[in-house]
């Protein structure tokens, strides 16, 4: 089972410090940050497959974090706090977090709440492959499994760049993908010279998608973001 990605949350350096080493020890792949603004652009930025969250944050209160997150994701978010008092707990759960960890907490309880986690993942991640390897959306018809793209019926003829970026746009319909996502899936790094070929690609890809192109049906420009499927119903 490959280890997720997890974004630590938490301003507290010692307890920072605790947790990415506890990660580090056990193989998991981990990125900081020290308070709710970089919390929410790592997180839009990077994908990452869990949260730990601490809520007492120096800019904003975890709980606005949780909100922003939750407007366009569901990845699991495990709430790490000093906060005690069941309304607090019941507070970031009714706003969507997955799990609540109160400090002061070991670092087996830890360990054991992300193989949990982890678990039900990958749970999730194989039942959503097993209904969803055809992706339609409107005209569009792409078939995972076999590397099969097309529109109107007629075969999409894509280089493997555009199809990659197709696949990607597909998988997240409906949701921004900023340029450092893309072009990390794409290229694995994200530099300025590939966010000039990533709007190149994305070009052609709409050629062939578009019949319209001045009036995108299936993928929006968010200047300065990113991209995203529109989901034609």
């Amino acid at each position: 089972m490959n280890k997720p990605l997890i974004l630590v949350v938490e301003d507290d350096a010692p307890v920072r410090n605790l947790i990415t080493t506890t990660l580090k020890t056990n193989d998991y792949r981990y990125l900081v940050a020290s308070n709710g603004e970089t919390a929410i652009l790592e997180a839009a930025s990077h994908n990452p497959d869990i949260v730990l969250l601490d809520l007492g944050l120096p800019d904003m209160d975890g709980v606005q974090v949780i909100k922003n997150i939750r407007s366009w994701s569901n990845l699991p978010i495990i709430v790490i706090s000093a906060r005690s008092e069941d309304s607090d707990k019941i507070e970031a759960l009714d706003e969507g977090a997955d799990d609540y960890l109160t400090k002061p907490f070991s670092v087996e309880e830890l360990l054991a709440r992300l193989r949990v986690t982890q678990r039900r993942l990958a749970f999730m991640n194989a039942d959503r492959l097993a209904a969803s390897s055809v992706f339609v959306n409107g005209r569009l018809r792409v078939d995972y499994s076999s590397g099969y793209a097309s529109l109107d019926g007629r075969e999409l003829h894509l280089t493997p760049i555009e199809y990659k970026l197709l696949c990607l746009l597909s998988r997240h319909v409906g949701k921004v993908l900023t340029h450092t996502f893309l072009t990390q899936n794409i290229w694995g790094r994200s530099w300025e010279n590939d966010t000039a070929s990533l709007r190149v690609f994305m070009a052609t890809l709409r050629k062939k998608l578009e019949s319209e192109p001045d009036s995108p049906q299936y993928i929006q420009t968010h200047i300065g973001v990113g991209y995203r499927m529109m989901k034609i119903e």
